[in-house]
């Protein structure tokens, strides 16, 4: 399985709202465009199905822009990645048991499981706040940083 862009620009766009939505404040998707060099148009059409998913809102109005609906510790990346990408399987045989006629037979299907299966449980265990953690380390913004 490829994450496409939508699922990879997804990600970093709930990622950029958790890190810069302050005190209720949404943030902006011209704001959110130039911090993830990501056009426009396309982010607008990831937002439309983050916000049918019901992982974003959208606050309309001159101050509008774009809240998480909950907080970044309760939305697992795997939510994220499902909602854009379709469910966790690298080949249409595991999430569908109907689309081959060899599924009780096929070996290989039972390969593709289990790695489709490792790949949910990975996504299944970092949330956004994990991420923004993570994406913080790497930009020198730790919490504790040492000099010795």
């Amino acid at each position: 399985m490829k994450i496409s862009t939508k699922g990879r620009y997804g990600l970093r766009a709930m990622m950029d709202i958790a890190m810069h939505a302050q005190n209720g404040t949404p943030v902006y998707l011209s704001d959110i465009v130039k911090r993830q060099e990501i056009s426009a148009k396309y982010l607008e059409q990831i937002f439309a199905t983050l916000h049918g998913a019901g992982l974003v809102n959208a606050v309309r109005g001159r101050k509008g822009g774009y809240l998480l609906t909950r907080p970044p510790e309760n939305i697992r990346l795997k939510e994220i990645v499902t909602v854009l990408e379709g469910p966790c399987a690298l080949v249409d045989c595991v999430a569908n048991k109907a689309a081959c006629a060899r599924v009780e037979k096929c070996a290989a299907r039972d390969i593709w499981t289990l790695l489709s299966n490792k790949m949910d449980e990975l996504l299944s265990g970092f949330t956004l706040a994990d991420l923004v953690r993570m994406q913080n380390e790497k930009n020198g913004n730790e919490a504790n940083t040492y000099h010795i």
